[in-house]
């Protein structure tokens, strides 16, 4: 069964894939036959993919038609995704979305959001929180770690004499460029443009400006650390 299992997974991530020895003959069962419904409940889905969609059990998806996934893409238990926007939500191939993930594309009905776009080989993390009113860009093999925060999106607060809740926001969106690696407890506020080949440290908070590619950055606020040549 393990070897039939790395085969099947090599073939399907395109890349050399081995389980690890110790992992007992029971989990291995109990996960194939986990996944075996996943891959069900994608496929009574409804949403448009390019093959390969799991699907958890506890998951909340508004919005399907605004919704176009790639190959091998997983949404993990107690997800919930919002895809009312302009835009929609678009994954490539091999993305994941870990336990507890939220995407919402839209905050208020009075101006819908512009969506979220996502590359190839991409882990979204567990408990995370994707705020895409103003637009969320992700580039290819890049990793989340969890309870991340994404705001893509601003209150506006200027005049005093109105509530700030009545002001309206701006948007300007957040770019995340390839390869990054953005780690746990970390907050990504809108106009932020990551480049690619970033490390933004565990806990950081992400002000609107320009991270240099390669580079690692740290603090609150965000700060360069130190390149990574």
């Amino acid at each position: 069964m393990r070897k039939l299992i790395n085969k099947i997974l090599t073939k399907q991530k395109g890349v050399q894939y081995e389980l690890d020895d110790a992992i007992p003959f029971s989990y291995l069962f109990s996960l194939s036959v986990s996944r075996s419904f996943m891959l069900l409940r994608g496929f009574l889905s409804g949403i448009k993919n390019g093959g390969i969609l799991f699907i958890s059990r506890h998951v909340t998806i508004k919005a399907k038609s605004k919704i176009k996934l790639g190959r091998l893409v997983t949404i993990s238990r107690g997800c919930y995704i919002d895809a009312l926007s302009a835009n929609g939500i678009i994954f490539g191939n091999n993305v994941s979305m870990g336990k507890n993930c939220k995407i919402e594309c839209t905050g208020n009905l009075q101006l819908i959001g512009k969506g979220m776009r996502v590359g190839n080989n991409v882990g979204l993390g567990a408990d995370n929180f994707f705020g895409c009113a103003g637009g969320v860009e992700i580039g290819d093999d890049t990793i989340f770690g969890n309870f991340i925060s994404l705001h893509a999106e601003n209150h506006i607060y200027s005049d005093l004499t109105e509530p700030i809740r009545n002001q309206g926001v701006s948007r300007k969106g957040i770019k995340i460029g390839k390869n990054c690696w953005i780690g746990s407890g970390v907050a990504i506020l809108d106009g932020a443009i990551i480049e690619d080949g970033c490390i933004i440290a565990a806990g950081a908070v992400v002000n609107a400006g320009l991270y240099e590619a390669n580079c690692i950055y740290g603090g609150v606020p965000a700060k360069l650390l130190k390149k990574r040549n």
